[in-house]
């Protein structure tokens, strides 16, 4: 089986800062991650690709993990940021794709998360973005709490030529224990053709110091029974998921929470779907 981690992040504090990272339960990511870092946890863990994604609205981040990516055939795909409400988007897209590395652009993601609008997906200038997104080819992230999954249901249905892949299965408030309105939103979600997801960030939405895997198994079986396994795709989150589990911890919970699929499901949420998705082959 080729395993995909679907989603991590890299940073060089001395390039450029981290301003999401404040205070001191966050104290342990104010530091370097390099892919030199994760490289040897993943292949130790049967990992043969990965998907690089950015953490900050900035738009010099991108080219420099374009540029990580052409230097790492660990990296099969890079899910970068630019402005979606620029004029010029699509010439920007355009742009990236000629960098070193730029082959290897799959996806476009922006923080709605921190946006104050819950409806921030659907202002006219973000869907004209994300209509230059479709046009290239490529896919779009969605970062999103799960107070915005409608609006993220509105835009997919909006635009049914762009594949949305959301992150974190919409961060679910694991901690507390609760579903809704979250797993009804995960739903609609799932009910466009159009969409995918990601079983990654689980362990940062519980517990950080006392989660088990039978906290997240409930999310899990909502995310799988909502999306099926081909359209569900591992990400380790890493190194975020570095405050409540180490990579492998990570990867075995993950196993160990989809043991009961079939060998087709398992290659389909462990590798096959985010191949596929991001265009990966």
């Amino acid at each position: 089986m080729r395993v995909v981690d679907a989603h991590h992040h890299v940073w060089d504090l001395s390039v450029r800062d981290q301003d999401w990272i404040t205070g001191d339960e966050l104290a342990p990511l104010r530091r370097d991650f390099a892919l030199a870092d994760l490289e040897p946890e993943a292949r130790a863990a049967g990992v043969a690709a990965t998907v690089l994604v950015q953490t900050v609205t900035v738009a010099e981040e991108t080219p420099e993990l374009l540029a990580l990516a052409a230097d790492h055939d660990l990296v099969g795909g890079v899910v970068g940021w630019t402005d979606l409400t620029a004029p010029g988007v699509a010439d920007e897209l355009a742009r990236l794709r000629e960098l070193p590395g730029g082959e290897r652009l799959v996806g476009i993601r922006h923080q709605v998360q921190s946006e104050a609008d819950p409806l921030w997906l659907l202002r006219p200038d973000v869907l004209r973005g994300l209509e230059a997104v479709a046009s290239a080819g490529l896919v779009y992230d969605l970062v999103i709490l799960p107070h915005q999954l409608p609006a993220a249901a509105s835009a997919a249905f909006l635009l049914p030529h762009l594949t949305f892949v959301l992150d974190h299965m919409g961060k679910p408030p694991v901690a507390t224990g609760e579903q809704q309105p979250w797993a009804e939103g995960l739903h609609d979600l799932a009910a466009l053709p159009n969409t995918a997801a990601k079983l990654s960030g689980l362990v940062t939405e519980a517990r950080w110091d006392s989660w088990t895997p039978d906290d997240l198994r409930p999310y899990t079986e909502t995310a799988l029974e909502a999306f099926g396994a081909d359209r569900l795709m591992f990400g380790s989150d890493w190194p975020v998921c570095l405050l409540a589990a180490s990579y492998g911890e990570v990867i075995e919970t993950a196993r160990a929470l989809t043991a009961d699929l079939s060998a087709p499901e398992r290659s389909a949420l462990f590798g096959g779907t985010a191949t596929r998705v991001y265009g990966m082959e």
